[in-house]
């Protein structure tokens, strides 16, 4: 870049919470690129986060679109990267509106919902869970003639598990079936307005072990960045995830039908561009979609990956190829790494993190983050949706990786006051 010319503009696209964001930002700068955000964030306010950021309604996304054509009118936008479910519709239609590369408003319909996305892939002969949707309002008897047991329900627009349930029998589900109407009639969840909050998705339980995949799309074809482990069973009743691992140690005719579904179901989903995180269940040699969004893995999660011999992050990969800057087609490093979303021991206000040094100080940790502040509320699944914070590890195998996250946990106490009712569920951060 010569000393007149003007770093390319880059649009973030996230929660005005996210961590992720300052990640991102940082990434665009150290490749000489400038971020500019476009949050959720009250547009009454002058500036509240001080971050100079656009005030969007991301539940309204052809009048945000708008408002980052004004905006790049003024400075022209090079690029747009959504962190977050929610984005990814409005830098879909600011994309079309701008002329950026980027997924089609089509594409991102299609996974704008649970239901949508179930949809699209089964007509399309995809694996996935046999499933039906159902109004909150309906009546109880109606719902239970439908359902084959065991069966997880899930609410149509939530995220990181939050409300997802397995039920095992008629009274089990009555049970699920109250206790997500809770959560979804609370306050927090219906400040988001989103649509769909008033049906409920039942699918049927797909026993075997689950993987993560991120990936990064490129005209269409998907480029695998990892396959991440989870090997905390997640059986249920309730789906709070915890270890992720890199590489799998599933065999390699099993990691090689997961990448080829994963690229099935993006071509049948419209997919085109960007990052992608998506989530699987292995049944022996057979890989089940549960979930597919072109956004990265959320949290600090993407901190458990590097590229190349810099050893850039998730974030400066994906900031490079947005912007068509070198470098983004650096492999992942031979080392094993993963991370721990750290587990909420029970709901409640956290009044102090003991251990911290010692599990600092476990052979293999390479990083410990306490995400949620002192005098914070807490919330356990399956109302909560956020971790009290993270744990890294890096070692020459999975094995090793997984064992030091582990012990470190295991060195860490989290002193909780008294439980809270469920008016709270989403305070401190999102996992991926």
């Amino acid at each position: 870049m010569t000393a007149s010319a003007q770093p390319k503009r880059l649009l973030l696209l996230s929660s005005k919470l996210g961590y992720q964001t300052k990640a991102f930002a940082d990434a665009a700068s150290r490749v000489g690129a400038l971020a500019v955000f476009g949050t959720d964030r009250c547009g009454q306010l002058d500036d509240p986060w001080g971050d100079a950021a656009l005030p969007l309604h991301f539940d309204d996304p052809e009048s945000s679109a708008e408002k980052i054509v004004r905006l790049s009118a003024k400075s022209p936008i090079a690029a747009i990267l959504a962190l977050g479910d929610q984005p990814a519709l409005v830098a879909a239609h600011a994309a079309r509106r701008l002329g950026l590369r980027g997924n089609s408003v089509q594409a991102m319909e299609n996974c704008a919902t649970k239901l949508r996305q179930r949809q699209t892939l089964h007509s399309a002969g995809l694996p996935v869970p046999s499933f039906f949707d159902f109004r909150l309002g309906d009546p109880l008897e109606a719902i239970l003639s439908r359902v084959r047991f065991p069966c997880v329900l899930k609410p149509l627009v939530l995220a990181a598990s939050q409300g997802v349930i397995r039920a095992d029998d008629p009274a089990s589900c009555e049970r699920a079936l109250a206790r997500i109407r809770a959560l979804v009639e609370s306050p927090p969840v219906r400040a988001g307005h989103r649509e769909g909050l008033d049906r409920l998705l039942v699918e049927s339980y797909v026993p075997g072990r689950e993987v993560a995949v991120e990936g990064l799309l490129v005209d269409g074809n998907l480029r695998v960045l990892a396959i991440f482990d989870k090997p905390d069973p997640l059986e249920g009743p309730f789906f709070e995830e915890t270890i992720y691992v890199t590489p799998s140690r599933l065999p390699a005719a099993t990691q090689d039908a997961i990448r080829d579904c994963a690229q099935r179901a993006v071509g049948v989903l419209g997919l085109s561009d960007g990052p992608l995180h998506a989530e699987f269940r292995v049944e022996g040699d057979r890989a089940w979609v549960l979930e597919l969004q072109p956004r990265p893995i959320g949290g600090l999660c993407a901190r458990a990956l590097r590229f190349g011999p810099e050893c850039i992050g998730l974030e400066e990969l994906l900031v490079r190829h947005a912007l068509d800057f070198p470098g983004w087609q650096e492999e992942r490093e031979p080392e094993a790494s993963g991370v721990m979303m750290i587990p909420v021991p029970r709901s409640g206000i956290l009044e102090g993190v003991a251990g911290v040094e010692e599990a600092q100080a476990t052979p293999g940790i390479v990083g410990l983050e306490i995400t949620a502040r002192l005098r914070d509320p807490l919330v356990a699944w399956p109302e909560g949706a956020s971790y009290p914070g993270f744990l890294f590890a890096r070692g020459e195998s999975p094995a090793a990786v997984e064992a030091a996250l582990r012990a470190a946990h295991a060195r860490l106490h989290f002193e909780i006051s008294d439980e809270l009712p469920v008016e709270h569920p989403t305070a401190g951060e999102r996992r991926s």
